[in-house]
C-alpha cells in the first residue's frame, strides 16, 4: 500500500480532520448533557470512534483536546483527562486483538471502561471536591444511599459506575452505528495511515513480538524506558518546581501582607489608651474608641488575605497582656486585659520585645497552631513601647492547601504525560522500531533462504514490499539493503549457474575416465550405470530409514553417487590380458587384479590433491579402496571390518556384488534376481553391512526397474 511521503500530505490533512471531528463531537455531546443537566457524560464517543480508526496516538490527542475545551464550560472536567486517556488505551488493545467483531468481547470492553472510568472518576471527584460534581448525579446517589441504607461514598462509587455502564453502551451503540455505514475500504486506510511503511500483519507483529522477547534488552524495551524516564523526569521537576516557586511566592505574600496588615493597624491604635482597655478589660468594648479601632482592625484582617488572627498585645516581664483580639469567627478573641504565658517560639525574643524592638517574624506550632506571626511594635506619644500589634497567618492551612494543590496538578499533568508517552512510543515506533524489527525480520527470512533460488527471489521482494518512508536513515538502511539484497541473489544465481556448468563438466570428465576403464573391460557392460542406479537406491533408503543420519547429509549423498561410476578406476592399470581373460584367474592373477583398489586410491588421491581436496573425490577415494572390504574384515586391501569400512565402500559393495551376480561374465551366465539376491542377503552381517543389504531388499521394484532397463532378457 502506497502513502504519501511527505509526513504533512493528505494523510496529514485527513488525520487532523478525523481528529478534529472527534473532539467536536465529544464537546458537544458533553455540552449538551451539562446545559441539560442529564446525568451522563457522553465524552468519549469521539475518543472510541478516533482510536478505532486511527490508532491510539490520535485517540489520546482527541482524549486530551476534549477535556480541555471542556473545561471551558465545566472546570472539573480538566481533572478527568487521566480517564479519557485511560479509555483510549484500553480501546487500542480490543482493537489489536481484533475483539470488536465479537459481541461477547464488546460486552467485556464496555464493562471494563465503565468500571475504570466510573470508579477513577468517583475517586477523583471524592478527593478533590468530596461531593459529586454534577447535581443531577449528586441527587441520584443522595436517593439511592437513601432507599438501600448504603454509606453516600459507597453509594456514590456504585452509582458512578453504573451511570459510566449506561453511558459508554451509549457510546459505542453510536460508535458502532457510524461504522457500519463507513465502507471498508476506507477504514482500512484510515488504519493503516499512520503507518510508514507496508502495515505489517498479525503473524508478522507476532513474530517481531517473538524475537524481542529473545533479545536481552530489545530495542522497544529501550525506547520504552527511555521515554518513561524523561517524561517522568521532566513532570516531575516541572510540577515539583513549580509548586516550590509557587508555594515560596505565595509564603513571601503572606509575609508582606501580614507585615503591611501590622504597620497599618499599629497606625489606627490610640497608644495613649491602651494601659485604660487593660485596665477596663470587658468594659473597654462600651468605649465608642476602642469599638471604633476593633472595626478597623476587623476590616483589615479580613480585607489582607492570609491573615487568620490580628490582635495587640501589652509586653510584660511576666507575659502579655490582650489589647484587641480579632479572631475568626470559629475562634472568640480574647478580651481586653486577658493574661497569656509568652509561646516557647518567642522566648528568646523577650529582651527585644520589653525593649520595644523590632523582632523577625516567627514560626510557630503552639497555642495558634501552626503559624508565621509578624510583630509591629506600637509607641505612645512619649515615644515608648505601647503594645505590639501582631498577625498570624496559617501555615498550617497553606500547607493544607499546597497538598490538595500538588494532588490537582498530578491529576492534571497525568493525563498529558500520557499524551508525551504515547507521543514519543508512536514517533519512536513509527519512524524507527517497527521499521527496524521489520528490516530485521525480512533480512533473516531472505538468509534463511539458504540456496534455494526462488525463496531468495520471493523474499527480496517481500524485503521491497515493506516500502519504508521514513525521510531518514532507516529509510536509506532500508534501500541500502534492498540493493544488496538484490546484488547478492543476483550473484547466488551466476554461482549457481557457474557451479551447476561446473558440476555437469565434472560429471562428464567422470563418466568419461568411467567409460575409458570400462571399455578396456570387455566383461562389464553397462557396469558403471547399474551401479551408480543401486548405490542411489541404497544411500536413498538409508535415507528414508534414518540409519547413519548424522553421515547422510545432502551433500555426502550428491558426492556418493557423483563418485560411484569411479569405482573402477584402478583397473587402468592392469594388464589386458589380466583384466580381460576369458578365463578364471590364477592367484597370481588374481593379486594382480585385486591390486585396482589401491591404484584406484593413489589416481583419486593424485586428483584430490590436484583440485585442493575437493570433498566428492574423497568418496570417490574410498569407494575405488575399499568396496571389496567385508564386514567381518576378510576382505581386501587392507582388511578392514564393520563400520571401519567408509560407508560409501559399504555401498558400494552391496550394488558391485550385486550387479556382478545379475550379469553375464565370460566365465559365468547371469544369475536369475531371486538368486542374487539370496546370495546378498545370506552375506548380511558377513560380506555386506546388514543396514544396506535392508534397504536394498526392501526396494526390489526399483532394482528389477533397473535390471530390465539394462539386461533385456530379465
Amino acid at each position: 500500500m502506497k502513502f504519501q511521503n511527505n509526513i504533512f500530505g493528505h494523510d496529514f490533512r485527513v488525520r487532523i480532520l478525523c481528529i478534529a471531528i472527534g473532539t467536536v463531537v465529544n464537546v458537544l455531546l458533553s455540552f449538551l448533557v451539562y446545559h441539560f443537566n442529564i446525568p451522563l457524560f457522553l465524552d468519549t464517543v469521539g475518543t472510541i470512534g478516533v482510536t478505532y480508526l486511527l490508532g491510539l496516538f490520535p485517540g489520546i490527542i482527541v482524549a486530551v483536546l476534549t477535556n480541555v475545551l471542556c473545561a471551558l464550560f465545566n472546570s472539573a472536567y480538566i481533572y478527568f483527562i487521566v480517564i479519557n486517556t485511560i479509555i483510549a488505551i484500553i480501546t487500542m488493545h480490543f482493537v489489536q486483538k481484533n475483539y470488536f467483531k465479537k459481541v461477547s468481547k464488546m460486552l467485556k470492553y464496555v464493562l471494563i471502561i465503565s468500571v475504570v472510568s466510573g470508579f477513577v472518576g468517583a475517586a477523583i471527584q471524592w478527593t478533590l471536591f468530596a461531593a459529586p460534581q454534577s447535581e443531577s448525579i449528586n441527587d441520584a446517589v443522595k436517593a439511592f444511599a437513601s432507599s438501600t441504607n448504603i454509606p453516600f461514598v459507597v453509594s456514590f462509587f456504585i452509582v458512578n459506575i453504573l451511570i459510566n455502564l449506561l453511558d459508554k453502551s451509549l457510546s459505542l451503540g453510536l460508535i458502532y452505528t457510524v461504522i457500519r455505514f463507513i465502507p471498508n475500504a476506507i477504514i482500512n486506510k484510515l488504519q493503516s495511515m499512520f503507518w510508514r511503511q507496508r502495515p505489517l500483519s498479525l503473524e508478522d507483529v507476532e513474530e517481531i513480538k517473538k524475537a524481542g522477547k529473545k533479545a536481552k534488552f530489545s530495542q522497544q524495551k529501550k525506547v520504552t524506558i527511555m521515554l518513561v524516564f524523561a517524561i517522568s523526569l521532566m513532570s516531575f521537576v516541572v510540577s515539583f518546581v513549580s509548586i516550590f516557586i509557587y508555594n515560596e511566592n505565595r509564603e513571601n505574600e503572606y509575609r508582606s501582607n501580614a507585615r503591611s496588615a501590622v504597620q497599618f493597624a499599629a497606625k489606627t491604635i490610640n497608644a495613649d489608651e491602651v494601659d485604660e482597655y487593660i485596665n477596663l478589660k470587658e468594659a473597654a468594648f462600651e468605649k465608642e474608641s476602642y469599638q471604633q479601632t476593633y472595626e478597623l482592625l476587623k476590616n483589615i484582617k479580613e480585607t489582607v488575605p492570609g491573615i487568620e488572627y490580628l490582635y495587640a498585645l501589652k509586653i510584660k516581664p511576666s507575659g502579655c497582656y490582650y489589647v484587641f483580639d480579632v479572631s475568626t469567627q470559629e475562634v472568640e478573641g480574647n478580651p481586653p486585659g486577658f493574661f497569656s504565658d509568652f509561646e516557647e517560639a518567642f522566648e528568646e525574643y523577650i529582651p527585644m520585645l520589653l525593649a520595644g524592638e523590632q523582632i523577625p517574624p516567627i514560626e510557630s506550632d503552639d497555642i495558634s497552631g501552626w503559624v508565621l506571626t509578624v510583630y509591629e511594635p506600637v509607641y505612645d506619644s512619649n515615644g515608648e513601647i505601647a503594645c505590639y500589634v501582631g498577625a498570624d497567618v496559617s501555615l498550617q492551612k497553606h500547607n493544607d492547601y499546597m497538598k490538595a494543590f500538588l494532588i490537582r496538578v498530578l491529576i492534571i499533568i497525568s493525563g498529558f504525560y500520557i499524551l508525551l508517552l504515547a507521543c514519543g512510543l508512536w514517533v519512536t515506533g513509527v519512524f524507527m522500531v517497527y521499521p527496524l524489527n521489520s528490516i530485521a525480520l525480512y533480512v533473516k527470512r531472505f538468509t534463511n533462504s539458504g540456496k534455494n533460488q526462488e525463496d531468495l527471489d520471493e523474499n527480496v521482494k517481500k524485503l521491497r514490499k515493506l516500502d519504508i518512508r521514513t525521510d531518514d536513515e532507516v529509510e536509506a538502511l532500508f534501500r541500502n539493503i534492498c540493493d544488496m539484497a538484490s546484488v547478492q541473489t543476483e550473484q547466488m544465481r551466476n554461482i549457481r549457474r557457474f557451479s551447476d556448468a561446473t558440476s555437469k563438466m565434472q560429471d562428464g570428465l567422470i563418466i568419461t575416465m568411467a567409460d575409458m576403464v570400462e571399455n578396456r573391460d570387455s566383461d562389464t557392460g553397462a557396469h558403471i550405470q547399474k551401479t551408480s542406479a543401486y548405490v542411489r537406491i541404497i544411500i536413498e533408503g538409508l535415507k528414508k530409514k534414518g540409519y547413519y543420519a548424522e553421515k547422510l547429509t545432502e551433500k555426502y549423498i550428491s558426492d556418493v553417487i557423483r563418485s560411484a561410476p569411479l569405482h573402477d578406476v584402478g583397473k587402468i592399470n592392469i594388464p589386458d590380458n589380466v583384466l580381460n581373460k576369458p578365463g578364471k584367474l590364477t592367484d597370481e592373477e588374481f593379486e594382480i587384479m585385486k591390486t585396482h583398489t589401491t591404484a584406484g586410491k593413489k589416481i583419486m588421491e593424485d586428483a584430490i590433491s590436484t583440485v585442493n581436496g575437493e570433498n566428492y573425490l574423497k568418496e570417490a577415494r574410498n569407494m575405488a579402496a575399499y568396496h571389496h572390504e567385508r564386514w567381518d574384515g576378510k576382505g581386501y586391501p587392507e582388511g578392514l571390518h564393520g563400520e571401519v569400512i567408509p560407508l560409501s565402500a559399504r555401498i558400494m559393495a552391496v550394488a558391485d556384488v550385486f550387479d556382478a551376480l545379475t550379469s553375464p561374465r565370460v566365465y559365468k551366465p547371469a544369475f536369475p534376481m531371486e538368486k542374487a539376491l539370496k546370495i546378498i542377503e545370506d552375506g548380511a552381517g558377513k560380506q555386506f553391512d546388514p543396514k544396506c543389504v535392508e534397504v536394498f531388499v526392501d526396494s526390489l521394484d526399483e532394482v528389477e526397474v533397473i535390471l530390465r532397463m539394462y539386461n533385456q532378457d530379465i
